[in-house]
């Protein structure tokens, strides 16, 4: 009986379900990928369309894998195929009115064609972020991966294969426009070329020409092009940072290119077409110009630039293979060695002249502006950027947990890795803050956290309040002023603007370069953006700073340096603040309601510089169901996003809401193109199609030989 009654239990353990799998927040809700894909669609909409919006464009670019069971073992956010989403406001000319128009398409790059061509790949090409940043991947199983990219680039360019991987990027992250071009962007190869307003993919961009551009538009003499002459790392000298600047008045576009191999860092920089110098000549290319004095690869993913120096950070946060000899992961993150700043004339990156300070992340700038003396020279360079002080980001983007921080080691272990807490900084610049330090002697101040001030900040720190040291807190994420004066070669003024975290930074697109009053961005009110693991960072505030009042403020009475901020407030007090005049005003989304990156669109009326409206992809997740997901994306059923314009110039007004025929995953970066720039972009003689990549081949031996290999590579 008793043997019975056990199998009797065995056998109902058939109902038993499944343990739940740990789910990937970046992967969920409405950060799971969206497989269809729909041309331009008539969307409804309630409210009233600017008409500064005629016949412009919205887009926004993103990772969105094929699908989610195409991640493999590892998986991160900033992975997958690009894929962009646009809004088109058609105007009719016959009767001035305007019809939003939504569409959107996986960008064709050779990576995408050759996946969705290779029935038997069930994981992506390329090896995920999160492979290279978890610090658990073993040296073997990163190699593994690496390897297996080799060979299935390699094996794309043998007979039998439908698309040959010349470039590896997924051009997921960015999308901008130059010189009658659309270009989508990412880290890890050049510029993709993208036809607006249907978004098809034109082809690659190399500083002179497209591919699928007409042979009779080329230049008649043979230009320059981005990685010539590099020999067998041409390839890495093609990678072009996601954010090239583009300057409103010269017309210029200015990238980096950043590598594993010296000297790791090269810079670009491309003028419009026919552009004249100030003597009259034709204004010329700067092409992979070497950056001296960058110390080792890099994950650098933006850089500044004013209206006549560049900023080139040289951050503590590595990317390079060899790492893994060191018994460390590809990308590592080192908060014991210095932030590094190398500023040098726009078109003299070997007069660099670097500046140090304490670790941090920054992956986006805000804006750079020169400050000019009586003879008309530029003394010291002004930057914003978004300053984290941890890699949290880079970690929970891909549900890992991030590495613990170093243990503090006290003075006595590391007597050359401090300063005095009051020292001055050294005019000696051939020396770094941590080398100068040797030749000063110990004191017992030195264990204070190590932070750099001038005379000016030090008389201010006895009016600082106790709790200052509270806002210093781990993965910040705040808006940051930089002041690098380029007489002493000193940071004279570095902290925080506010307290709120602040990411996803533009200004007035006329502006860029030069000293704008108020900067957008993204906000949260319930987490950083450093999320911890399991959790996903949602934007539901967007900000308007009025940075020209808080420099201000700041400057009259010095924060501390570094760990120093403006306006301390937290966000609730913000949110709740009824000043007309406050410098920090913010639009909080509905309950249950999410944004994406805003674009500034300025109005015709130009009554003051805010004065126009801020375009978004929103969401409401009351539409996913119980479990967190979304609903099918096929039928009345599904989930749809919206395209909100609000005013600028109050942050509280909605405009107008474009209700879309389908959701937007949260994506990356986001740009708006005017109805000239649409009319404006250069002939066209092709664009790339998925066709030939699905056509079915005749077999042979090459074909068995390549279905044997990939099956293997699977």
């Amino acid at each position: 009986m008793v043997v019975a009654s056990q199998k009797r239990k065995r056998g109902g353990s058939d109902n038993i379900l499944p343990t739940p799998q740990p789910r990937h927040p970046y992967l969920t809700g409405n950060f799971a990928p969206i497989e269809k894909t729909i041309p331009l669609t008539p969307c409804t909409y309630v409210g009233s369309i600017p008409e500064e919006l005629a016949d412009g464009e919205y887009v926004r670019n993103g990772s969105n894998p094929v699908s989610n069971s195409d991640l493999g073992r590892d998986a991160h956010w900033f992975d997958g195929d690009g894929m962009l989403a646009g809004v088109l406001f058609r105007k009719d000319e016959t009767t001035d009115s305007i019809q939003p128009e939504f569409v959107n398409q996986y960008i064709l790059t050779d990576v995408y064609l050759s996946s969705i061509g290779s029935k038997r790949l069930k994981v992506p090409i390329l090896p995920s972020i999160a492979t290279l940043v978890n610090p658990l991947s073993s040296f073997v199983w990163v190699t593994l991966r690496i390897l297996r990219t080799i060979l299935l680039v390699i094996l794309s360019h043998l007979p039998g294969s439908k698309q040959k991987i010349k470039k590896i990027s997924v051009a997921n992250t960015n999308i901008v426009y130059h010189d009658g071009r659309a270009l989508a962007l990412c880290e890890s190869g050049p510029p993709l070329r993208i036809q607006l307003p249907g978004l098809e993919t034109v082809g690659w961009y190399d500083g002179a020409t497209a591919e699928g551009e007409p042979v009779d538009a080329q230049p008649t003499e043979k230009e320059h092009v981005l990685g010539e002459g590099s020999g067998l790392i041409s390839f890495m000298r093609e990678w072009t940072t996601a954010h090239p600047k583009l300057d409103p008045k010269s017309k210029e576009m200015l990238m980096f290119h950043a590598s594993f191999a010296p000297p790791y860092v090269q810079y670009s920089v491309v003028p419009q077409s026919k552009t004249i110098d100030e003597a009259g000549a034709p204004l010329q290319k700067v092409l992979n110009a070497a950056v001296p004095g960058v110390r080792g690869a890099r994950m650098m993913h933006d850089f500044g630039v004013s209206s006549s120096h560049t900023i080139i950070m040289d951050l503590p946060l590595s990317l390079d293979p060899l790492l893994q000899l060191q018994g460390k992961p590809p990308v590592s993150y080192d908060s014991s060695k210095p932030s590094r700043f190398g500023v040098f004339p726009r078109r003299e990156p070997e007069k660099a002249t670097w500046f140090e300070t304490d670790a941090c992340c920054i992956f986006h700038t805000a804006n750079s502006w020169d400050d000019v003396d009586t003879s008309g020279k530029t003394s010291a360079v002004n930057m914003l950027a978004c300053r984290l002080t941890s890699a949290t980001m880079i970690f929970a983007t891909g549900n890992i947990a991030p590495p613990a921080p170093p243990k503090k080691t006290t003075v006595d272990a590391l007597p050359k890795r401090r300063m005095s807490f009051f020292s001055k900084y050294n005019l000696d610049t051939e020396a770094s803050v941590y080398e100068r330090h040797g030749r000063v002697e110990s004191t017992e101040e030195e264990k204070e956290a190590l932070l750099h001030v001038t005379s000016t900040e030090v008389s201010s720190f006895e009016n600082d309040d106790d709790d200052e040291e509270e806002h210093f807190d781990e993965d910040q994420c705040r808006l940051y002023y930089y002041h690098f004066d380029l007489l002493t070669a000193r940071i004279t003024h570095q902290w925080a603007l506010a307290s709120i975290p602040f990411e996803f930074p533009s200004v007035h697109p006329d502006l860029e370069m030069s000293e704008a009053k108020y900067v957008y961005g993204c906000s949260t009110s319930t987490t950083s953006f450093g999320s911890a693991l399991g959790k996903a960072t949602k934007i539901d505030i967007l900000v308007k700073v009025d940075i020209t009042t808080l420099i201000a403020r700041g400057r009259a009475n010095p924060p501390r340096s570094v760990s120093g901020v403006v306006d301390p407030r937290p966000m609730a007090d913000v949110i709740t603040s009824n000043d007309l005049e406050d410098p920090i005003r913010v639009f909080q989304m509905p309950d249950g309601w999410f944004a994406q990156e805003p674009r500034f669109v300025p109005a015709a009326t130009k009554r003051s510089e805010d004065d126009g409206y801020l375009l978004f992809y929103a969401f409401d997740e009351a539409q996913l169901t119980l479990t967190g997901d979304t609903p099918l994306d096929e039928g009345e059923a599904r989930a749809r996003s919206e395209l909100w314009v609000v005013d600028a110039r109050d942050m509280r007004s909605v405009v107008c809401r474009v209700r879309l025929p389908q959701r937007v995953p949260y994506g990356l970066h986001a740009g708006w193109f005017t109805g000239e720039q649409v009319r404006g972009q250069r002939e066209v003689e092709k664009v790339r199609t998925v066709d030939r990549v699905m056509e079915e081949k005749e077999g042979g031996v090459w074909m068995g030989i390549r279905d044997a290999v990939e099956k293997f590579l699977a």
